[in-house]
């Protein structure tokens, strides 16, 4: 009978340790990985911690080197693109050997309060998923400890960044939608911020390299299907077309700032009698699970989550084991998924 055994307790290293007749640092060289025990000494102890059910106590670890391995993460969870995020920022950390807390941004729980209860936490270090506090306050928050922005751009400061290539991925969108004969092309927006900025750029960019300057509109949007709602019922109204040579018509293309605010629109359209594609070709921003849905099919931007994980957990370690303290920027490239909401204009 094992040391373990017979009892509720969690297994020890001491009860691996006994079983395999090998001293406790002895096991806890193998299981760190680190070199010495012989090949046969680490199949013996890595069988009988799998034998015993022996997980190692991440807290105690903590206690003893006297630094956490928990990642803080700050999460909008309303956002299912976010959601896939932590999905893989979980993974990325499991490899890693960090495990996650995570802080919820929603209607009673702002972002300033989301992040001290992280640091009250005592995490390592944070990951903030698109916040939307001001450059300052970022920069104050990672002169306290490691700190990476995913999602947006932050010009200077303290603070690391991980972010897809907004510019671009709107800037392919309208170059899809200019490809298949469209001119009156409009983009709405998202909520004000940097990434609503960057995207709109990249928008204004794409027409004027693709010579439809003229035909520059912007609408105000938002995050949710109810701003799609209410951006679909603004253009079916005649607003934000733009003022054009001929008056500014119907736009036949519509660069939306996400698949959320994509589907209420597209839901807004079709119910008011003009049909996408056939009227109105539709494109989205993120890729969530449900615009790949046969009943939507939306054509999108997607954004590389488990890249953009990847990375921001790279980051945090290296500021961790290898001391670096100077500012990081990873810009991740998006890539255009095309489906059903696109078609030639006039098709």
């Amino acid at each position: 009978m094992t040391a373990a055994a017979g009892s509720n307790r969690r297994p020890r290293l001491d009860d691996v340790a006994a079983q395999v007749g090998v001293s406790p640092a002895t096991v806890s060289l193998v299981l760190r990985g680190v070199t010495g025990p012989s090949a046969a000494t680490r199949e013996r102890v890595l069988a009988a911690a799998d034998q015993l059910g022996y997980r190692p106590d991440r807290a105690a670890s903590a206690l003893a080197s006297r630094r956490s391995r928990t990642v803080g993460v700050l999460i909008d969870i309303s956002s299912t693109y976010e959601s896939q995020l932590v999905l893989d920022l979980y993974d990325a950390a499991e490899r890693r050997g960090y495990s996650l807390l995570l802080s919820t941004v929603n209607r009673r729980h702002d972002e300033e309060r989301a992040a001290e209860t992280l640091l009250d936490s005592r995490c390592a270090g944070l990951i903030l998923l698109g916040p939307h506090a001001p450059k300052d306050a970022l920069n104050r928050l990672g002169a306290q400890l490691p700190v990476v922005v995913v999602g947006r751009e932050v010009p200077a400061g303290s603070v690391d960044v991980v972010r897809t290539a907004d510019d671009d991925g709107v800037a392919e969108a309208v170059r899809h939608l200019a490809g298949l004969g469209h001119r009156r092309i409009t983009f709405v927006t998202g909520p004000p911020g940097a990434v609503t900025a960057l995207r709109r750029r990249g928008y204004e960019t794409a027409m004027r390299d693709c010579g439809l300057a003229e035909w520059i509109a912007v609408v105000d949007g938002g995050l949710t299907e109810d701003d799609g709602v209410r951006a679909g019922g603004t253009i079916m109204a005649g607003a934000g077309a733009g003022s054009s040579a001929d008056g500014g018509r119907f736009p036949t293309g519509l660069v939306m700032f996400n698949d959320r605010s994509a589907i209420g629109l597209i839901d807004t359209f079709n119910r008011g009698g003009v049909p996408v594609p056939a009227a109105a070709s539709v494109v989205g921003f993120d890729d969530s699970p449900v615009a790949a849905l046969r009943l939507i099919n939306l054509t999108t931007v997607a954004q590389d989550t488990g890249a953009l994980a990847d990375n921001a957990m790279a980051s945090l370690i290296e500021r961790f084991d290898d001391g670096r303290t100077g500012r990081r920027e990873v810009i991740v490239a998006p890539r255009l998924v095309v489906r059903g909401t696109t078609a030639p204009c006039g098709s």
